[in-house]
């Protein structure tokens, strides 16, 4: 990928206006030539923060939902001609200095895509306000997912990601999800299609202005979560029950006499 590639931050907003100026201003404008701000319906200041803050703007009239939200990011990031998509939660939970590294590994090829884990010690998770249930569900479906596709990434639900272009072009993002669900939807996606995954550890900010999905939605997010993971494990058990039969028709076929 060439040195000069384009790369645009998309923000998936809802409701951010405590936190939407101090993430802005912390994202390196040296690196990143444009910020996407998807605003899903907020009833809060979001929109005239975005923009008094001179970002590229989309509001939704009717709230779509998280996946909803994003499914139009993605879009027009890749209308405006970006080679790096850098999805970045408006609520500071996830630091924007860091952005520079994603685009590092994705422009020198050495990934496709980029992940900030918030998970390299239960003691570092737990500090930075992340609650226990939320902790404990994270590492459960994570090593589950990980078992159900041969991965080994140390945390599948983070808020801030980096996607090259091909990625985005590749996959069928559109017909996913609108709700939560739609992150997990994507890894599933970017495996099966085999792109290379990477990882950069994200301190964990959890406080009063971010937002955060509560109980009852987290367990419904995780139910959605196994759901799909399950759908994947089936669809990969039938290709390779049919790459079986056809190596077997294959050899059969070639034999002496067959009368297949």
């Amino acid at each position: 990928m060439e040195k000069a590639s384009k790369v645009i931050v998309v923000l998936p907003a809802y409701q951010a206006e405590r936190t939407l100026e101090q993430t802005v201003r912390e994202i390196p404008r040296q690196i990143v030539d444009e910020i996407i701000l998807v605003d899903d319906a907020s009833s809060d200041r979001t929109m005239e923060i975005a923009e008094a803050l001179h970002l590229v703007v989309e509001r939704h009239p009717l709230n779509k939902g998280y996946g909803g939200n994003q499914k139009t990011c993605y879009s027009l990031a890749l209308a405006r001609g970006a080679d790096i998509i850098i999805m970045l939660h408006p609520d500071y939970q996830y630091d924007p200095r860091l952005i520079p590294h994603f685009v590092d590994f994705i422009r020198n090829d050495y990934f496709d895509v980029m992940l900030g884990t918030r998970i390299r010690t239960r003691k570092e998770a737990l500090a930075g306000g992340m609650p226990k249930y939320k902790y404990i569900s994270n590492r459960f479906l994570t090593i589950f997912e990980n078992i159900v596709t041969g991965q080994n990434l140390s945390e599948w639900h983070t808020g801030m990601r980096a996607y090259s272009r091909q990625v985005l072009e590749a996959i069928d993002f559109k017909h996913n999800s609108d709700d939560f669900v739609f992150d997990s939807q994507v890894l599933f996606q970017i495996i099966e299609h085999g792109f290379r995954i990477g990882e950069i550890p994200v301190p964990v900010r959890y406080f009063a202005e971010a937002s955060s999905i509560n109980f009852v939605r987290s367990v419904r997010y995780g139910v959605g979560t196994v759901l799909v993971a399950l759908r994947f494990l089936v669809h990969k058990m039938f290709r390779m029950n049919r790459r079986d039969l056809q190596r077997t028709v294959t050899s059969r076929s070639s034999l002496p006499g067959s009368i297949l």
